[in-house]
């Protein structure tokens, strides 16, 4: 279960990563509006929500004192690279709690603002809410480049394209029902774990 939410999450956070890499430091504090977060912002709430969530989970409430919620709506940041090793600070946390996970533990409670959850729950709930967060990066990214867009999914008009390759490629016929050719990336690693 540990390696299928790993691989999941390591997922989503390759989209982030191919976002960034897609953006000067201007664009990543850029705001459609005062009221719009720019990609900046939202990544100071996701890794602050993953620092607070995933430090000592299995014995703390996941609402740490520590959090000021609040200000991770407020830009702090002055350029990419600080962005990005926040960034990459908050996964660092998150993976190293998600490899603490195991067949023991895996429905034991813990805490979030005083809610009990179990262990499984929280991933699911973090399943939910990053890749949210994540979406939105990649929609005011897709904003800003317009054309210059490089995609992170199947291309527009290239479905069937697409469609044909993966049937060719993994069973000469039609694809396993229980694998997802966007969201592993054309993993046969992953893809298996799914066959039943």
């Amino acid at each position: 279960m540990k390696d299928l939410f790993v691989k999941r999450f390591e997922y989503y956070k390759s989209l982030g990563d191919k976002t960034f890499s897609q953006l000067s430091d201007e664009q990543i504090f850029w705001q459609y509006n005062e009221e719009s977060n720019s990609i900046a912002v939202v990544v100071k709430h996701v890794a602050g929500n993953m620092l607070s969530r995933w430090t000592n989970f299995l014995t703390e409430d996941g609402e740490k004192s520590w959090r000021h919620r609040d200000e991770e709506f407020v830009s702090a940041f002055k350029t990419k690279a600080e962005v990005i090793e926040y960034w990459e600070k908050g996964w660092a946390c998150f993976f190293n709690a998600l490899d603490q996970i195991n067949d023991e533990n895996l429905y034991t409670i813990i805490q979030i603002r005083g809610e009990s959850h179990p262990v499984i729950d929280a991933v699911f709930r973090q399943l939910a809410h990053y890749p949210y967060h994540i979406g939105q990066i990649i929609y005011i990214a897709k904003m800003i480049k317009n054309n210059d867009w490089n995609t992170l999914s199947i291309a527009r008009n290239k479905s069937q394209e697409f469609n044909n390759e993966m049937k060719s490629k993994f069973s000469g016929g039609e694809p396993d029902s229980n694998s997802s050719p966007v969201c592993f990336q054309n993993s046969p690693e992953v893809r298996d774990e799914y066959k039943q």
